[in-house]
């Protein structure tokens, strides 16, 4: 059985801090920035923990490798 890959749209998209936990950027920060006010703009620019527990599993299924 040859050994099994890491999902490399999840590489990308999401990184394991040293305690476990799963963060994850937040969304809406790519295009049409001018009708967002500067404080939705500055708030969307930090990483969020990935709190839903079966959301956390799935993507940590897919990151190990």
């Amino acid at each position: 059985m040859p050994k099994m890959k890491s999902h490399s749209g999840a590489k990308k998209r999401f990184k394991e801090t040293a305690n476990g936990k799963i963060m994850r950027k937040k969304a809406n920060k790519a295009h049409l920035l001018t009708k967002k006010s500067p404080k939705r703009k500055r708030q969307l620019r930090k990483s969020v923990v990935v709190d839903h527990k079966a959301d956390r599993d799935r993507i940590k299924r897919m990151l190990s490798t």
